[in-house]
């Protein structure tokens, strides 16, 4: 793309990140957040006068305003919102995790290459100065051949729809187990082969999991276990999730905790532990490169096929749980979508 700003809209601000998303962009430079769309009319208004810019109450009229949309809406509506865009041949850049089921996934990632516009997934984790310094160790053999990873993404319930199954897919396991699926893949460049997964709703009074424990075999025997659960107090935890690695290799050891750059409140005024960042902010750095990609016609630097890998270890996970077996993971239905 050659225009001196590239415009930018956000589609939906049903999601807890999409008021980050938006203050990032109004950040960049050579970026505008030309306007948002939002089927809760009330909703969408409150957001584009907190965030200077316009609210499109019809979803094609942004779609021909912009040279991009992000999708932060509900994750069962992922589907039919990047599908519009990639009928308007808009990029679109969505909300993790990509869908709700493995062949939704596949029909959005066929539906982008089909209209010649790129998909990407909303993994901001990658761009962790620590998470990238443990991919150039394991990839430059400092650990020499890893033996073990152990992974968490513990945090707290974010309440609202993600406690409605129908909206949300699932619980704890479809929010929390994407981000580190990612990180495995990108790291150790390797596909999942099973997983087995266990699953519970012991912290909150809701419809879905908060609670689960996955064990995930990579190919050549790789071996993973997330902790990935809403287990964090409500009112009292300092962030939505923690984010963390252990690896053991065969010559060293690593260990990454992705948000422990911040700096410790403590105000009984607020009655809770309160984290104030001073590292760098990953929305920000990954819309960045989106906006690069974008601008330049380069791939996504995080793909559809990415976000679709993820789901189908998320869906595997409860597949696991309802039959309390290992589930083996089938690569040759995504190479489908290629």
């Amino acid at each position: 793309m050659q225009s001196s700003s590239l415009r930018v809209g956000i589609v939906s601000f049903a999601h807890v990140h999409a008021p980050d998303y938006a203050k990032a962009l109004r950040e960049i430079p050579g970026v505008t957040l030309t306007g948002i769309w939002d089927d809760v009319v009330e909703r969408g208004e409150q957001a584009a006068a907190a965030h200077a810019t316009r609210f499109y109450p019809v979803l094609s009229d942004l779609l021909d305003a912009v040279d991009t949309v992000i999708v932060t809406a509900e994750n069962a509506r992922h589907k039919v919102l990047v599908l519009a865009a990639a009928a308007a041949r808009v990029p679109v850049l969505c909300e993790k995790p990509l869908a709700t089921m493995v062949d939704d996934a596949l029909q959005m990632v066929q539906a982008c290459a089909d209209a010649g516009v790129q998909l990407g997934t909303a993994f901001p984790v990658r761009y962790s100065a620590a998470v990238q310094g443990l991919r150039q160790a394991v990839q430059g053999g400092m650990l020499g051949e890893t033996l073990m990873i152990r992974a968490t993404n513990r945090g707290r319930f974010p309440g609202s729809w993600f406690a409605d199954p129908e909206r949300a897919g699932g619980g704890a396991v479809m929010d929390h187990t994407v981000h580190v699926a990612d990180l495995l893949r990108w790291i150790w460049q390797r596909e999942f082969t099973h997983v087995y997964a266990e699953t519970a709703t012991r912290h909150h009074p809701i419809a879905v999991d908060d609670s689960a424990l996955l064990l995930i075999t990579l190919q050549g025997g790789l071996f993973a276990s997330l902790d990935a659960s809403w287990s964090r107090p409500v009112n009292a935890f300092p962030i939505w999730g923690d984010v963390t690695m252990e690896v053991t290799g065969t010559t060293g050891v690593a260990s990454v905790d992705v948000f422990a750059q911040n700096v410790e409140f403590f105000d009984n005024a607020r009655g809770r532990t309160e984290w104030r960042s001073w590292g760098d902010n990953l929305d920000r750095l990954m819309l960045e490169d989106w906006v690069r990609a974008v601008r330049n016609g380069e791939p996504a630097p995080i793909s559809g096929e990415d976000g679709l890998r993820a789901v189908e270890l998320a869906i595997g996970a409860y597949q696991s749980a309802r039959s309390n077996v290992p589930v083996a993971l089938s690569l040759a239905r995504l190479d489908a979508a290629r």
